[in-house]
């Protein structure tokens, strides 16, 4: 009965984290649309494709050296039951090379989805103005070594930042629940430099052919509200899984569940209250500016995700 009864409890975990990961994965979806919607309806093929790239060179890159030097050498208990264990501290990770001695497939599909999604992050801040080429060496390159050394550092057991190992920093280590540092502020820094190596998109801030100073910059403004406001919506469907999903397990103790729910309130809440705020700052700051009260939809959406 016992061994039954320890079958069904994986069963039931492993299931819950496939479901996390498919939930994560949909983002995917989510981001295309956005982006598709923010940009010229010219460069929507484009931007789609680099969508598609992200989800593809993630898959690649995570599975050959990714998850390796993020986790290689991580044992069961830091896996599913998240228990301190002595090890030495180390910058990578050293085995699990494309998923060789390592049969927890769904914990690697999970951390894949994560990869994924922080690769992403980068997508929108490189619209209509990057190489196909340099942008799928740039998604291979970031989920196969950048990302990876940051999630080593932070939720391996074994890495400097980590609050598992013994001794850890300043007592009690880095802790990051959801990724809201290990994912969102990697990809966020990645996609800051991108930006400075690139530049602004043309006619923004320099008119496109004669390159003068524009004194009032221009707004690039989106071919679609409908794609943009789809993409929200399921970025914020599947941050359900992003966030309840990082408990990695219902059945390891009474409190599981009860986190799992606690953390779809919050990410529900934070969504709304991120909107609201937005939209109301805009509608009083275009109040005062102009005298007439507007409400925009892109504050109001960039509220949302920003609190998600």
């Amino acid at each position: 009965a016992q061994e039954s009864s320890a079958n069904l409890s994986f069963g039931i975990d492993t299931f819950f984290l496939i479901w996390a990961a498919a939930l994560m994965f949909f983002m995917q979806a989510g981001f295309a649309m956005l982006c598709a919607g923010s940009v010229r309806q010219k460069n929507v093929q484009n931007t789609m494709l680099k969508n598609l790239l992200d989800a593809c060179g993630a898959a690649i890159g995570f599975w050959s050296f990714g998850f390796a030097l993020a986790y290689g050498g991580d044992d069961d208990n830091h896996f599913i039951n998240k228990q301190s264990y002595e090890s030495s501290r180390t910058f990578v990770g050293d085995n699990y090379f494309f998923l060789m001695d390592f049969d927890h497939y769904a914990v690697w599909l999970f951390q894949f989805a994560f990869a994924a999604t922080s690769a992403t992050i980068v997508a929108g801040t490189l619209a209509e103005r990057c190489q196909m080429t340099a942008y799928l060496m740039y998604s291979f390159l970031l989920t196969g070594f950048v990302y990876p050394v940051v999630v080593h550092s932070i939720w391996s057991g074994r890495g400097f930042l980590s609050p598992l190992g013994t001794d850890p920093l300043f007592g009690t280590g880095v802790l990051d629940f959801a990724g809201s540092g290990v994912v969102h502020l990697t990809g966020g820094c990645t996609a800051l430099i991108a930006t400075m190596i690139l530049g602004p998109r043309k006619g923004r801030f320099y008119h496109e052919r004669t390159g003068e100073v524009i004194l009032k910059p221009q707004r690039v403004k989106g071919h679609s509200m409908s794609l943009q406001v789809l993409g929200t919506f399921i970025l914020w469907f599947g941050w359900y899984g992003f966030n309840a999903g990082s408990t990695f397990t219902i059945t390891g103790s009474a409190q599981a569940g009860s986190v799992a729910s606690l953390a779809g309130v919050c990410t529900t809440l934070a969504g709304a209250a991120g909107c609201v705020t937005s939209l109301c700052f805009s509608t009083y700051r275009t109040e005062r500016l102009t005298g007439e009260a507007t409400f925009d939809l892109v504050y109001a959406l960039n509220g949302c995700l920003s609190g998600l």
